[in-house]
């Protein structure tokens, strides 16, 4: 089969496609014929090596570690059960479905996620994915397309894992911070679909696009951010749901009502990051960190792509062969919406 490896840690020339033996589902997997794979910025970090180590930032290392090179890339997969391993039923085959990436600590509905497809494990950049029984989600009657069920995974499931974590409710105001990237407008999508005001933080160009998705108030994200903010949630923020943090985490803060509650999930804007700790305890307020999702949570993002309450967003479609381009496209963030490879 075709698949696309990395071998070391780089930029996109790294990449390299390869002709690979087809990967044989073991006892309790299923072998998944790929239909379409999304981006994610996991993928760049990971190609990168950019998630640091505890206590050593700088080193270079995949989502949870070493990364043993070389690696299909990709965390995000759909597609058609091929065949089942041992102990699988064989009427999975040829459901479609959607992989779940995560590697769990644990059994149960609420294990952690310290793995990751496309990192601890071959990802979707392929023709075929093997992956737990328990992993892959029957899609067959959803009325998602396969592009959209594949950017389900990582952008959704991360989005609804932090939605969760922060228990926002119906009612409450969300602030949103990357809005018109893929977790961002997962967030606007879901958090709106859960009945809550969405205020959203976005570059003007793309602010049309993340009102289309379901925010209530687009604020510029170069202009005065929090005067901008305190206009647009004038009551102060219940939940800020952020894959910005740097200085947004400090100057965010003071914004949240009393028991507030801000999750962080992302540091496009820096991982070293300051703020008064006074907003917290004087306030009951908490900073929660969010890694993906739980089974739980991501068995409720299947149920709500089974009924189509979201609609994700496909900016662009490549062949395979073009994933180093994807991956540059990707790394611009001109677009709105998530890019698909069709392996």
């Amino acid at each position: 089969m075709r698949a696309v490896r990395i071998t070391r840690h780089g930029g996109p020339e790294v990449l390299q496609q390869a002709d690979v033996a087809v990967p044989r589902p073991g006892v309790g997997e299923v072998l998944v014929r790929v239909v379409a794979a999304a981006l994610n910025n996991t993928d760049l970090w990971t190609r990168e090596g950019a998630y640091g180590r505890p206590g050593a930032p700088t080193t270079l290392s995949g989502w949870r570690g070493p990364i043993d090179f070389p690696r299909v890339q990709g965390a995000d997969a759909a597609g058609r059960v091929a065949v089942v391993g041992a102990g699988v039923p064989a009427d999975l085959v040829g459901r479609r479905v959607v992989v779940d990436p995560a590697v769990y600590d644990a059994d149960g509905p609420d294990a952690n996620p310290v793995g990751l497809m496309g990192s601890e494990r071959d990802g979707g950049y392929a023709e075929y994915v093997t992956a737990p029984a328990e992993r892959v989600h029957d899609m067959s009657d959803s009325p998602l397309t396969d592009d959209q069920l594949a950017t389900l995974p990582t952008a959704y499931g991360t989005a609804l894992g932090m939605i969760e974590r922060g228990r926002l409710r119906a009612g409450e105001t969300a602030l949103v911070s990357g809005a018109s990237g893929g977790v961002g407008l997962a967030l606007v999508q879901l958090a709106r679909a859960r009945g809550a005001r969405v205020v959203a933080v976005s570059s003007a160009p793309k602010a049309g696009a993340v009102r289309e998705a379901g925010a209530h108030a687009v604020v510029d994200r170069a202009g005065d951010l929090v005067g901008q903010l305190r206009a647009a949630a004038p009551q102060g923020v219940d939940v800020g749901l952020d894959v910005v943090a740097g200085e947004l985490v400090g100057a965010g803060l003071p914004l949240l009502r009393e028991g507030g509650r801000w999750v962080i999930a992302g540091a496009l804007g820096g991982y070293d990051v300051a703020f008064d700790v006074r907003r917290l305890y004087l306030h009951n307020a908490q900073v929660i960190g969010s890694a993906m999702h739980t089974p739980a949570h991501f068995a409720l993002l299947a149920d709500l792509a089974r009924g189509g309450a979201v609609r994700p967003v496909v900016a662009a479609t490549y062949p395979l062969d073009r994933a180093a381009q994807a991956q540059r496209d990707l790394a611009r963030r001109e677009h709105v919406g998530k890019l698909v490879l069709h392996p």
